[in-house]
């Protein structure tokens, strides 16, 4: 079985937090001999984590140190011209992209009664617009035989999310157009899928809520980034080409 990535390039958008599923994709990956590009945006990170400064940095030297070339490249992806700015950014330092890892995302909470326009629109800006056409660009300037691209959902194909309108609106998009878009792809020798990683403690879960969590799954285990990323970089090897336009629950159970 060859899950080597030894001279291939990946792209993985919002890999700035030590701690997240970006990061350790990133490091699952350049393990596996990929060369990484990753992008980060610090004004989001400060406000809705009170992520301190540098984590980029330190990303960037964890995965020099395993051997690959590694670059960062920060850009607000709710631009309208984001997905150009950051093809041309990444292969100007490692070359064409061969995988493509639609990890970032934006999320607040809002229901019936507090959802607006601005945050719908913040939303489909950096969740769904840019995954689409970070995809399509993609796409575009792919000329090899084994592309891979792993869009995220957060399970809203398996359930509501009543508190979180505008954020599983977008992601619903992503399914829907992931899944359309396969079939175009699939020519091209590129595979689209999805990830669900289900509940991950990526720092937000609280001691409270992590052992809540930890005692009622089956198997006595709460999600780590770790887990998502081991399932990416299967995803995105060469094993995984007959599998295109799939949801992945990376969740440790089935859910009928």
């Amino acid at each position: 079985m060859n899950l080597t990535h030894t001279g291939r390039n990946a792209l993985i958008t919002g890999a700035s937090r030590l701690i997240g599923i970006g990061a350790a994709t990133a490091r699952v990956l350049a393990a596996s001999g990929a060369n990484i590009v990753f992008t980060h945006w610090s004004q989001y990170d400060r406000e809705q984590y009170g992520t301190a400064s540098g984590e980029p940095e330190l990303l960037l030297a964890e995965l020099r140190e395993l051997g690959v070339e590694a670059a960062a490249i920060e850009v607000d992806l709710s631009a309208p011209d984001c997905a150009t700015t950051v093809f041309d950014a990444a292969e100007s330092t490692v070359g064409k992209i061969d995988i493509l890892i639609n990890n970032a995302a934006h999320s607040t909470r809002e229901n019936v009664n507090t959802l607006t326009v601005e945050s719908l629109d913040r939303h489909y800006f950096v969740n769904a617009r840019a995954s689409a056409m970070l995809t399509v660009e993609f796409a575009r300037r792919f000329r090899g035989t084994h592309g891979r691209v792993v869009s995220f959902s957060s399970g809203q194909h398996l359930g509501p999310m009543p508190g979180e309108l505008g954020y599983i609106m977008s992601k619903g998009a992503i399914i829907a157009f992931a899944q359309s878009i396969s079939q175009d792809l699939i020519k091209q020798g590129i595979t689209i899928n999805i990830m669900n990683p289900g509940g991950t403690d990526t720092g937000w879960m609280t001691p409270d809520f992590l052992e809540a969590a930890r005692l009622e799954h089956p198997a006595k285990h709460v999600g780590t980034p770790e887990d998502a990323a081991r399932s990416i970089a299967w995803l995105t090897s060469e094993e995984a080409f007959w599998i295109n336009g799939q949801i992945l629950n990376s969740e440790g159970f089935f859910r009928g």
